[in-house]
């Protein structure tokens, strides 16, 4: 190319840049790649400084980015970049694509400095006029130490991957250092994140997860654009690589999780789970007794049976958790999953009163939901620690005149087929509903991560009390209780009254 051109178009937009690139490549520009390179110029044009590019796999979005770097250079040499990574060889597998294109590309090859010391594999720094501390572009794993980093610019090019984010622990862990990049970040400094999810937790949902205390997205406020293998008419994004028939062999291949997740960039978890939370159902009414005909309702559903399970824990190497769980039944055999406790000392304002074991505390906190939630009886898992609290619990219930009787339950069974029966029939029916409240806890969390034979990594505390209240008999509560049960489980009786009306 001649000096003379090179003149003429030293401000190039970024398209023209990219189809330069692509033709010295001998290769041609799809159509998506200009979608994805409009966008990015476009939001800098703007001035918006958070940025999210979601495209699906093998779409280009990563090299797309690289280039967009190196067109940034060549409009202003001075600027910082940093691109951050899962780990240091996919970040420095970026800024090696940088540096090639700015040696070759024809519009930046004058930037190339002079001495081998500033042309490095993970890190380069350009002819500029400015003498700064940092390199024009800088390769680092999201585990690295950036103490006394500066940048303008912080390009997260797959920092979600299932390495970073397969446990609830890593996926607090990746969260906490992203928000370190803050720090890092000069003001009025860019941020763009590129990936797919690879969780239901993902960073880049766009609704927050309440379950593990987001009160908005983790990326609230950043520009998105969302490009999903298929639009909304099903039709390919990139037909000439990705045909029907391609789709559906790789649909068929990933399973639906991985494709949902990794083609259509909706965050599910990619391993496959048994216990779908896309078939529960959510509701928000509360328990409701109406005094006048003795009957309990949730909505206008009237309650026939209730059944609850207390897996009790004081904590151990693996952090087991002791839970409570509370399920009603309908008229229907409809499931209602209405309370689920995490019972948590350490929440308590005031922590232990004086003289209170652990053990008592804990069984206060189950007498009390008991009355609050009218419930008729408690099975509680006796393995373990639990052989002696039936005990506790039923003198915490006298003391606090509530009329539940308590079940001692023994397991033998393994865990994983216990939580299979439970939950298998009524989400196959379509019969298992989910207070909203419930939506707070860890329990939709343990489910989305929930693998039999031992393959889920995460928690299943809630999960596992659950599947107790779901596996006791319901009980149809006219038939066990007479009197000293809550009255609305008591046997109801036909009584005639005299009527001063005539017919």
């Amino acid at each position: 190319m001649s000096e003379s051109f090179k003149d003429n178009i030293t401000q190039a937009d970024f398209k023209l840049f990219l189809a330069l690139w692509n033709q010295m490549q001998g290769l041609t520009t799809p159509d998506i790649h200009f979608r994805m390179a409009s966008w990015l110029e476009n939001r800098w044009r703007a001035g918006d400084l958070n940025l999210l590019l979601m495209a699906f796999r093998s779409s280009g979005k990563s090299t797309i980015t690289g280039i967009f770097v190196a067109w940034l250079i060549y409009r202003k040499p001075a600027l910082r970049i940093l691109v951050l990574a899962a780990d240091h060889a996919l970040a420095q597998k970026m800024v090696r694509n940088v540096r090639k294109i700015i040696e070759k590309h024809p519009l930046t090859s004058h930037l190339v400095p002079r001495k081998a010391d500033q042309w490095g594999a993970d890190r380069f720094t350009v002819k500029r006029d400015m003498e700064m501390r940092d390199p024009s572009v800088l390769a680092k794993g999201i585990a690295a130490n950036m103490t006394g980093s500066r940048a303008d610019l912080i390009i997260c090019d797959d920092v979600e991957v299932p390495n970073t984010c397969d446990t609830a622990l890593k996926r607090a862990d990746l969260r906490e250092k992203l928000s370190e990049l803050n720090y890092v970040l000069v003001p009025g400094g860019t941020q763009i994140y590129i990936g797919t999810p690879h969780s239901y937790y993902s960073i880049y949902a766009e609704d927050p997860r309440t379950e593990i205390g987001e009160e908005v997205p983790f990326l609230s406020g950043f520009k998105r654009f969302k490009l999903p293998v298929m639009d909304e008419n099903g039709e390919s994004n990139w037909v000439e690589r990705y045909g029907a028939a391609d789709i559906l062999r790789l649909k068929e291949q990933t399973g639906p999780n991985k494709f949902t997740s990794q083609m259509m960039l909706e965050p599910v978890n990619i391993a496959e789970g048994r216990l779908d939370p896309a078939l529960l159902h959510i509701y928000g009414d509360d328990l409701d007794y109406t005094k006048e005909i003795n009957t309990l309702f949730i909505g206008a559903e009237k309650i026939i049976a209730a059944s609850a399970f207390w897996d009790p824990a004081f904590g151990s190497a693996k952090g087991d958790r002791s839970v409570l769980a509370c399920v009603f039944m309908d008229e229907d055999g409809r499931s209602y999953i209405h309370h689920v406790e995490y019972i948590a000392l350490d929440r308590l304002p005031d922590g232990l009163p004086d003289g209170v074991d652990e053990a008592t505390a804990q069984c206060r906190i189950v007498a009390a939901l008991a009355r609050r939630f009218m419930l008729p009886s408690i099975a509680v898992e006796t393995n373990g620690i639990g052989k002696f609290l039936p005990a506790i619990l039923r003198n915490e219930l006298a003391k606090a005149h509530v009329p539940t009787r308590i079940q001692e339950v023994a397991h033998s069974q393994a865990k994983d087929m216990r939580i299979l029966e439970a939950y298998d029939a009524p989400m196959a029916a379509q019969n298992l509903y989910v207070h909203k409240s419930v939506l707070l806890t860890p329990f939709m969390q343990e489910m989305q991560e929930w693998r039999p034979d031992g393959k889920g990594k995460g928690h299943d505390d809630g999960i596992d009390a659950v599947a107790g209240a779901l596996a006791q008999q319901p009980v149809r509560l006219k038939r066990i209780y007479g009197g000293g049960a809550f009255s609305w489980a008591q046997k109801h009786t036909t009584h005639t009254v005299k009527s001063d009306f005539s017919f």
